[in-house]
């Protein structure tokens, strides 16, 4: 079960933090072309969704490797699940497909119960 969490925390700490970064750092003309979306939020709620998508990134995989609150990853799994079901409802609204939020969903609650073993 541990290879499993970590093959898992792994692929989505990668994407999640290439993904926040960008929403971090670029501007809404840079991230227009690819995340259309960014025109129905503020700037700062943009900034803000990257922000939590990179924490959630480190706290799937930092806790756990240094054995500090190794529990924190079962919440940061809980939150990438939350930042999913918030950018499904956003999609759905503006009726663009949701296939990339469903699989982000599915292998977030993965990781949700894979880091069980962590509690």
């Amino acid at each position: 079960m541990l290879i499993a969490y970590w093959i898992v925390a792994g692929l989505l700490a990668l994407f999640y933090v290439y993904s926040g970064a960008l929403k971090s750092i670029r501007s809404k003309d840079a991230l227009r072309p690819m995340m259309g979306w960014v025109d129905d939020l503020p700037l700062a709620a943009v900034r803000a969704i990257g922000v939590l998508e990179v924490l959630g990134a480190v706290g799937l995989i930092v806790p756990p490797l240094v054995g500090i609150a190794p529990w924190l990853a079962f919440a940061a799994a809980i939150g990438l699940v939350l930042v999913q079901v918030g950018a499904g409802v956003v999609h759905l609204r503006r009726g663009e497909t949701v296939w990339m939020n469903a699989v982000l969903l599915v292998v977030a609650g993965v990781a949700v119960w894979l880091a069980t073993v962590w509690l």
